[in-house]
């Protein structure tokens, strides 16, 4: 993990034709994407994008996307099984106008969108909870074997959610208690001898109480060299109906992983040399782990037909450790890898609180109104502990047979600071039907931070900060048929700068960046839903970003700011009787519009790192016969740059999958899927200017689903 967790990107203007052709030719030469599912009668395992069905991510009103002034994907259970999803951020950078960026410093789990990167900017939730970003980290939730489904919101999202989200948020539901009897169980083998079980079960144990068990375990070789991965996830539910009004619910989940420890690959005279694209330059002894512990218990009370009341205790633990050798760079003179930043870093953080929110059903003048409001508390303690003040010493290994030896380090790896965060937040949304086809929906929400940090081997970095913002939304939606609706919104954000459980005594004197968007769209719902498609327009302008003072370059303020304009199209539709297609495409313009970096360097103009400026994706399946299915899957992502200068880039790449599925019976199906068809060699992120994490390369897999 570096010590910033930052990463630095890359991107490329084109023009959606040209990256419609791209993704078509793509299929007749090289590329990769997950695979989809469908047939001519809208097969079960494919659920479109869901716009007539409600989600909860883009409000509190138990709006549906297509309600909602925003834009609002829903990535069902169905689909992850489908096209073979086996971890979160996979299935959401299949989203539109969503790449990744993960890497080990990130958790695995960082996503690219509207211009933004990073937790921070892009919060993700667990069943409406956020995860509070430790150091730029999040590890929980990983595994999809949970889900029921992935909701992403896309824009800003701090007047749902509190400080963070100006790019969007993703939303983990976990599977719930049911009171029908279901249970199923995975099997599946890769060619890098990856292994996965996984089972669950659920249903009623009595009249009154029903409950939700599920586990998944991973193990893998990996496709670099020494890079075993495992994971393990558990999750067991209750509910319980204690009247007819009252419905109480008791959950925990754990995840437990050793991730990839590959930091990357180095380039070599600034160019990829694919015979190292499997080399693992990391310390013999590297090691990656995290553990999370995830409980809630929820009361769902209905008062009466237009009153409800719902409230949510939860706490998190989280323990993640790192021991790596990070950085590489090629050395010209002596023909050698050098290798740098020998890291041990510690996360010890928990989290817990309390969300409590009222719904109400009244009449405002006449007209139908629903309204909610509530109150968030939390508070956060996160230990850190390091090895980084004095560096680490640099040792060289041959690029082709690299002695990777030990770990060591020249400093004492021992706790460094803590840090203690109280917030609590007052929260208030409002739906107004104007007419029956015209609504307008606003939100407002005030969040109050308190932020303690004691610095053990600095008491004079120890301190304590207070934030207070108010954010706001306004939107509108006009449906001009019952399935066809036009909207638009203008929505406030904020953004913690360095992230907020771990502010710096350098960042102190910094507020909160702020962020508002304007968005317009239209959305429509065709055939009972087996055709569906989403246009959505947007401008964002991120402020109080910070900056070098021109002519001063030694001094720090916020006086900095980035813009994004962009447009997101989604749609799936069936083609014949037999056949489904399903796409989005992205083409977005993002620009430092002001800042500096140190030197007096002027970066305004600029495309921030990490950011494609056109992204793409196509599914299409064919059900040849009874019993058995085709599928396959394109993605395209546009070139980016891998630093602020824009000096560096990541090329642009297309990756096909395909997919073939029998199902002997209708509770077993059986699976190949062929990742990476044609063995791209791409770069879907960057650790740094001169390394890249490359993708993976030609999998294949076989997989056995069976319910019963």
């Amino acid at each position: 993990m570096a010590r910033s967790n930052s990463h630095r990107t890359q991107s490329v203007r084109l023009s959606i034709p040209v990256l419609l052709l791209s993704t078509v030719s793509a299929l007749a030469q090289d590329a990769r994407l997950p695979t989809i599912s469908v047939a001519g009668q809208q097969p079960n395992e494919d659920a479109g994008l869901q716009l007539a069905q409600p989600a909860a991510t883009g409000s509190r009103l138990g709006l549906t996307p297509l309600e909602t002034p925003a834009s609002v994907e829903v990535i069902t259970e169905e689909t992850i099984r489908a096209r073979g999803y086996a971890t979160v951020t996979e299935a959401v950078s299949q989203a539109a106008g969503i790449s990744s960026t993960a890497d080990p410093g990130n958790g695995h789990s960082a996503i690219s969108t509207r211009g933004f990167i990073g937790h921070n900017s892009l919060l993700r939730l667990y069943d409406g909870t956020q995860m509070y970003v430790g150091a730029g980290t999040v590890t929980f939730p990983f595994d999809t074997w949970t889900a029921d489904r992935i909701e992403i919101l896309r824009g800003p999202a701090s007047v749902l959610y509190g400080a963070g989200g100006i790019g969007g948020v993703v939303n983990v539901v976990p599977k719930k208690p049911s009171a029908t009897f279901q249970n199923e169980a995975m099997f599946e083998f890769g060619s890098n001898l990856e292994r996965h079980v996984a089972a669950g079960s659920g249903g009623p144990i009595n009249s009154k109480v029903s409950y939700r068990a599920d586990v998944s375990g991973r193990k893998s070789d990996g496709w670099v060299d020494r890079d075993e991965t495992e994971s393990l996830v558990f999750g067991l539910g209750l509910r319980a109906q204690a009247s007819d009004t009252l419905a109480i619910s008791l959950s925990h989940d754990y995840g437990y992983q050793n991730p990839s420890r590959y930091f990357g690959t180095p380039l070599i005279n600034g160019q990829l040399d694919e015979s190292i694209r499997k080399k693992n330059y990391n310390a013999e002894d590297s090691l990656i782990q995290y553990r999370d512990n995830w409980t809630q218990l929820k009361f769902e009370w209905e008062a009466s037909d237009s009153v409800t009341f719902n409230n949510t205790l939860y706490r998190l633990t989280t323990n993640r450790h790192w021991r790596n050798i990070e950085s590489y760079s090629y050395n010209a003179g002596t023909g050698l890898i050098d290798r740098a930043d020998a890291l041990e870093i510690a996360h010890d953080q928990v989290q817990y609180g309390n969300r409590f929110d009222a719904t109400i059903e009244s009449s405002v003048l006449g007209l139908k109104n629903q309204s909610a409001v509530g109150l968030d508390v939390n508070q956060v303690d996160f230990k850190y502990a390091h090895n980084f003040d004095n560096g680490a010493a640099l040792t060289s290994v041959d690029p082709f047979s690299p002695q990777v030896g030990l770990f060591q380090s020249d400093d004492p790896f021992r706790p460094r600071h803590q840090t203690q965060t109280k917030q609590y937040s007052l929260f208030a949304e409002d739906r107004l039907s104007v007419t029956d086809k015209w609504t307008l929906v606003g939100g407002l929400r005030f969040d109050h931070i308190v932020l303690n940090r004691d610095q053990f081997d600095n008491a004079a970095n120890s301190f304590e900060k207070t934030f207070a913002d108010l954010t706001w939304r306004a939107g509108t939606v006009y449906n001009l048929t019952p399935d066809l609706a036009v909207y638009g919104q203008y929505a406030t954000a904020t953004d913690p700068v360095g992230g907020i459980l771990n502010l710096s005594a350098t960042n102190r004197g910094f507020t909160l960046a702020t962020g508002k968007q304007t968005e317009v769209g239209v959305k429509q719902s065709l055939m009972n839903g087996r055709a569906e498609w989403t246009l959505a327009g947007y401008h964002i302008v991120k402020t109080d970003i910070t900056s070098r003072v021109p002519g001063n370059p030694t001094l720090t303020q916020q006086i900095g700011e980035q813009s994004t304009r962009g447009v997101e199209f989604a749609t799936g539709f069936d083609l014949a009787r037999d056949w489904r297609l399903e796409g989005n495409a992205t083409w977005l313009d993002a620009r430092f519009d002001e800042f500096t970096e140190a030197g007096g360097a002027s970066r305004a103009g600029n495309t921030p790192p990490k950011v494609p400026e056109l992204l793409g994706n196509l599914w299409l399946t064919w059900a040849f016969a009874p019993e058995w299915k085709a599928r396959s899957g394109v993605r395209y992502v546009g070139e980016r740059y891998s630093d602020n200068a824009n000096l560096n880039k990541l090329p642009d790449y297309t990756v096909v999958d395909l997919g073939l599925e029998w199902t002997p019976h209708k509770d077993v199906s059986i699976g190949f899927r062929l990742y990476n068809l044609f063995d791209k060699v791409y770069a879907e992120t960057a650790y740094n200017d001169q390394q890249w994490v490359l993708g993976l390369p030609r999998t294949a897999v076989v997989s056995t689903h069976v319910k019963f």
